[in-house]
């Protein structure tokens, strides 16, 4: 092992104010891997809870990033093995191996990781004396087929309370002495937990996904799992690093989940239903903090949309705790809010019409007018706020020409607004082509064709292009082709992925070399009637609901957010709940 390494991994651990370490044998080791680097890594909210729900069930949770690439050579170098950030130990040594999947483009990540760890990549050739690979988190929910190969167990749904049980489900049938293919059995049973190796896709003669068989006594569907008492489970950061994208920043989850129904967003179905947290709790953990953080982040799929946001800023105000928050809706904000935002050094006005146009805004039921982005303007001119930076997509289903000449017509008005009022600072544009995921209204819907996302792109920097005031960001359209492509996928883009892996490729000579023109692949139409390669998971949002969402969208027909009561898409159903107890009361069946 490398002394230089594990002395750098020493010295960022010094600098760490929360970091748990067991001494080796007093508790199982639990290996929570992040497919990408600690800077991103640890800025990574379901990290830092997962960290401190395993600790607290008794497990010894021990972290592990990608080095960076001058790191990776000096670990090839000196042939040491990926090590954890608490112990130094090596991959191997973990029975356990948890995953969380937030980013497609972190897939090839995760086998790179496995390598330097000297596990085996598919889990076919993983034996008894193997780790188990546990895969987690939003990409891993919606689809894990892809990844089903590199995959002994996928946690669909929050981990908070499917994980745990998992874990002891697995250890007491180690005790037991159980057989791997024992274990693997008796896992499947759990609500939430899919065993990849058990589920075999069928494909028809045209090459096409046609439906999954079971290869044992396995759920036909397995259900997403939700957490219904949110205060029952850590909410912040578990650790504070001068080392992330939010250095020494407070990070306090105020509400999962998001209610206004967006056709386009992943995370709104993801994490559903809109679950708030306790006022009470929130500020007693706040109060509490170490004293080096120097902010507060509130996170959170809609934070403006927490029901006490009002009392809690205020306190945060008159307390002179300074925040920030994610995920701020116009159409949700008032002037004590902005106020409080630029006390705490905000200097940017963040808003996200998504769409340009009235009709492309109705489409996705963003529920944004321009009414809301001059309100928030008026509100960060109020206090000084000096910058706006707006958020677009493009490639929308249903968009034309005529919608992006609206876009542009839309940020020259809003550049004159923002003259209007004294604005000095930026007007930044973050534009991004949009890409299709599953379990939403335009799981069947293609990428945008590449020609005319190029063309769109252009017009946006000719109609911007005599304003400096006006900078436009984008997104490589690269990448997006092949996240769109990763995003639908079905098992064979594991294969793919194998092979960029081995042959040390990109990603796109990987697709080409197996048959596959990633932009054909991602920008395929399908069938609304054919079987989808994630049909056999549960996410409580019926198919037929998703259906006539998207049905609304090609009419520009409004759905109002959720409410209680509502059982429109089928979350909310009796029929769909797991909680806590029920999930215990599985564990206990699956164990006699």
């Amino acid at each position: 092992m490398s002394w230089n390494l594990q002395k750098e991994v020493r010295e960022i651990l010094a600098t760490e104010i929360g970091t748990q370490i067991f001494a080796p044998g007093l508790r199982v080791p639990v290996a929570f891997l992040y497919p990408n680097t600690y800077h991103l890594g640890m800025s990574n909210l379901g990290l830092h809870i997962l960290y401190q729900v395993l600790n607290r069930n008794g497990w010894a949770c021990e972290r592990f990033f990608l080095p960076e690439a001058r790191k990776r050579e000096e670990y090839v170098k000196t042939k040491t093995a990926l090590f954890s950030m608490e112990t130094q130990r090596p991959l191997a040594d973990f029975p356990y191996i948890c995953i969380t999947i937030s980013f497609e483009m972190d897939y090839l990540n995760i086998l790179a990781q496995l390598q330097m760890g000297h596990i085996k990549l598919l889990s076919e050739e993983r034996g008894e004396k193997d780790p188990f690979v546990i895969l987690g988190g939003p990409c891993a929910t919606f689809n894990p087929e892809p990844l089903a190969d590199f995959a002994d167990m996928v946690v669909i749904g929050e981990g908070e309370e499917t994980l745990p049980q998992l874990l002891q489900l697995l250890e007491q049938l180690r005790m037991e002495r159980k057989s791997r293919q024992e274990k693997l059995l008796a896992a499947a049973q759990l609500p939430g937990v899919y065993v990849p190796q058990f589920y075999s896709p069928q494909y028809d003669e045209a090459g096409n996904f046609s439906v999954m068989k079971r290869l044992a006594d396995v759920p036909a569907k397995i259900s997403r799992q939700w957490v219904r008492e949110l205060d029952a489970y850590p909410h912040t950061s578990a650790i504070i690093s001068p080392y992330t994208e939010f250095a020494d920043m407070f990070i306090v989850e105020v509400a999962r989940g998001c209610g206004r129904h967006c056709r386009f967003c992943m995370a709104g179905y993801c994490f559903r239903k809109p679950r708030s947290r306790n006022l009470g709790l929130l500020l007693e953990d706040i109060r509490q903090r170490p004293g080096r953080t120097k902010k507060v982040g509130l996170m959170g799929a809609a934070v403006s949309d927490y029901p006490e946001m009002k009392t809690l800023t205020k306190t945060l105000a008159e307390e002179h705790i300074p925040f920030s928050c994610a995920s701020l809706r116009a159409d949700s904000l008032d002037l004590p809010l902005v106020e409080a935002l630029a006390r705490s050094g905000q200097r940017t006005m963040t808003v996200a019409p998504e769409a340009g146009s009235v009709r492309m805004r109705a489409a996705i039921n963003k529920g944004i007018e321009e009414k809301h982005i001059y309100e928030a303007m008026e509100y960060a001119a109020r206090v000084g706020m000096p910058n706006i930076k707006l958020y677009f997509m493009i490639g929308l289903p249903g968009e034309t020409d005529t919608d992006i000449e609206e876009m542009i017509s839309l940020v020259h008005r809003v550049r004159g607004r923002m003259d209007e009022l004294g604005h000095t600072g930026d007007l930044t544009l973050s534009v991004n082509a949009f890409v299709p995921k599953p379990f939403t209204p335009y799981q069947w819907s293609p990428l945008e064709d590449v020609k005319v996302l190029k063309r769109r792109f252009k017009m946006l920097q000719n109609g911007f292009k005599k304003d400096k005031r006006i900078r436009l960001l984008t997104e490589s359209l690269k990448e997006t082709i092949l996240q769109a492509a990763l995003a639908r996928g079905d098992r064979r883009v594991g294969k793919i992925l194998l092979l960029a892996n081995e042959k040390k490729m990109g990603l796109k000579d990987a697709f080409q070399n197996s048959g596959y023109d990633p932009e054909q692949f991602a920008g395929r139409t399908i069938a609304e009637d054919a079987p989808l390669p994630w049909d056999h998971l549960d996410m409580g949002v019926t198919k037929q609901y998703l259906l006539k969402e998207r049905k609304h969208s090609a009419a520009g027909k409004f759905t109002p957010q959720c409410f209680d009561g509502c059982n429109r898409c089928g979350v909310c159903e009796k029929k769909n709940e797991f909680s806590g107890s029920d999930l215990q009361r599985e564990f206990s069946q699956v164990t006699k």
